[in-house]
């Protein structure tokens, strides 16, 4: 007589359940059918509720006994045998749930069955040299993904049927000052008439000896930092300026910013115009001062630091400043001098959309909205400031970010769900709060998988609107900039009043190869499941609406053809 041991074990990402089902029967019984393996003599896992191919038939001879006591009649052989197998089952199990991955095991089975094929991309009769490109194909339609997009797209009707554009309240400049006392007592009112950047000169106390960068907090908190400063140590002492007995040095703030977005290109752009001789940028890239730095931000993960203030920012301008002096030295003697034409650049990328820090520095606002932004500041001290602003596809940019800031895990499969958990995120916010209030939410933003809310353009290019004019305001794509450089360029130029270059100066700044592409690695991953670019363009659809309508044109649809 025979006993049929039939276990059917199945595990989803959420639990992990076992059912098991013994069944008996002999031929003077009949036979009684599983109702799990409907009679069949093996052990059937599944995988998500997909039946894999780890199966094994487990016999064992009862004398006389259908108990399971039997087991210890065992030969010492098949005792080791059904051993062997269970722990090979218990590994299998463990390398599924402690690696997350849902497509397949680990440890492949050592069993295979024509009904169930070892690669679960491939089906019968299909070519194993296809199976990269099957496998493409049979995620988009896991049923994970497809069987979700209905519930998901809920999600997003829910989001977007709460969208609603409105005014910002402006704080008042005597608010403003409350907020940043030391700021407002360092920067000036008025600037030099003949300077085309903001500059002004400041008396200068330390002495020969003393280092003026002693304690700059850039310096003393990223070694990578030092050798710039060393740089400006150099040429310190030989640009101040003596009058009676006292040292005065220029401080400048930048005539333009490059404000955002992350993963648009700004990073080119910055490399690109750099090159022409009468832009001088901060010494370091993205110094991500008023977002950041002046609240002591370096990761809002790691806690604060102390504040950068903001001489500690205006020391990455000196570089410049040093060359704006000259210039003005020169004017002064009434002699023709290349350096009054130059300009002050500064490209943090944080600077359109990232005021994360409000809700640790200010009191609250309105309905959880911030009292004060960015702008507000810039505007206080520079309301004649040009901004420049690099967009690109909302969906392709967040792609970009994730693959560039996620550090291991990366995939088609892990952006999908984490994109799906950002959505249900962000819709728990617009339940309660207004759209401003939830884009602002520091919370919900480090809550979030992925920077969802950075591709909402329409939402700050409108708050920056209002106190700054949209003619301040050069709006790039960075899909006109891939495919015609040199208009771009030549855009920025005129945006910027810069003076034309030579055609060797023109070759190299337009000719250069891209800076900052995506790493090979990254790229070898493929693009994104057409499914979960369905859902972003669900979602960043209405917002791509309102930014085509506010700068009337309608590329800033990104619609696909």
């Amino acid at each position: 007589m025979r006993h049929c041991i039939n276990c059917c074990i199945q595990l989803s990402p959420d639990n992990v359940q076992t059912q098991q089902v013994s069944c008996r029967g002999g031929s003077h019984h009949g036979r009684q059918d599983c109702p799990v393996c409907k009679a069949e003599n093996k052990i059937v896992f599944r995988v998500d509720g997909k039946q894999m191919n780890l199966l094994a038939v487990l016999e064992v001879r009862a004398d006389g006994n259908e108990s399971w006591g039997g087991f210890l009649r065992f030969k010492k052989g098949k005792r080791c045998s059904l051993v062997f197998g269970l722990i090979i089952m218990t590994l299998v199990m463990a390398s599924y749930i402690l690696s997350g991955v849902h497509q397949e095991l680990l440890i492949s089975s050592p069993f295979h069955y024509g009904a169930f094929p070892s690669n679960p991309s491939l089906t019968e009769g299909e070519n194993p040299s296809d199976a990269k490109e099957h496998h493409h194909q049979s995620s988009v339609n896991n049923i994970s993904y497809v069987k979700d997009y209905p519930s998901i797209k809920l999600i997003i009707n829910s989001i977007t049927s709460r969208i609603e554009f409105t005014t910002r309240q402006l704080p008042d400049i005597e608010e403003l000052k409350k907020q940043e006392l030391h700021m407002f007592s360092v920067i000036p009112h008025k600037f030099l008439p003949n300077s085309k950047s903001p500059c002004w000169y400041e008396e200068f106390t330390g002495r020969n000896t003393t280092d003026p960068y002693l304690t700059n907090s850039y310096v003393l908190y990223s070694k990578r930092f030092r050798s710039t400063f060393d740089t400006l140590r150099k040429a310190f002492w030989g640009h101040l300026s003596h009058v009676h007995g006292k040292h005065f040095r220029l401080r400048c703030l930048p005539h333009f910013y490059i404000i955002g977005q992350p993963k648009c290109g700004t990073t080119d752009l910055y490399d690109r115009l750099r090159l022409h001789p009468e832009v001088k940028f901060s010494a370091i890239k993205e110094p991500h001062w008023w977002t950041r730095k002046r609240f002591g931000i370096v990761r809002l993960r790691d806690g604060l630091r102390d504040r950068y203030p903001v001489e500690d920012y205006l020391d990455l301008f000196d570089l410049a400043a040093h060359q704006i002096h000259q210039g003005l030295q020169a004017s002064a003697a009434e002699e023709p001098s290349k350096m009054n034409r130059i300009i002050i650049g500064e490209a943090s990328a944080s600077t359109m959309w990232d005021n994360n820090a409000w809700t640790l520095f200010y009191d609250n606002g309105t309905d959880g909205e911030p009292p004060f932004l960015t702008q507000d500041f810039i505007h206080a001290f520079q309301p004649d400031a040009k901004l420049i602003v690099m967009l690109r596809d909302p969906v392709e940019r967040l792609y970009s970010d994730y693959l560039y800031f996620a550090s291991s895990n990366k995939s088609a499969d892990d952006f999908h769900e984490k994109v799906t958990e950002a959505l249900q995120l962000f819709e728990n916010c617009m339940l309660d709060y207004s759209l401003r209030a939830c884009v602002y939410n520091n919370t919900l933003n480090n809550a979030m998988p992925v920077r969802l809310q950075v591709g909402l353009y329409a939402v700050y290019l409108l708050d920056w609107l209002t106190v700054f004019n949209k003619e301040q305001f050069l709006i790039l794509r960075l899909e006109d900039h891939a495919s015609n450089v040199k208009d771009t360029m030549h855009r920025v130029f005129q945006f910027l009043s810069l003076g034309p270059l030579s055609e060797k100066q023109e070759a190299l700044m337009t000719k250069s190869p891209a800076s900052n592409t995506r790493r090979p690695e990254d790229r070898d991953l493929g693009p994104m499941w057409p499914v979960t670019q369905r859902l972003l363009r669900d979602f960043y659809g209405p917002f791509n609406a309102r930014l085509a309508q506010v700068l009337a044109d309608e590329a800033f649809l990104w619609r696909k053809t």
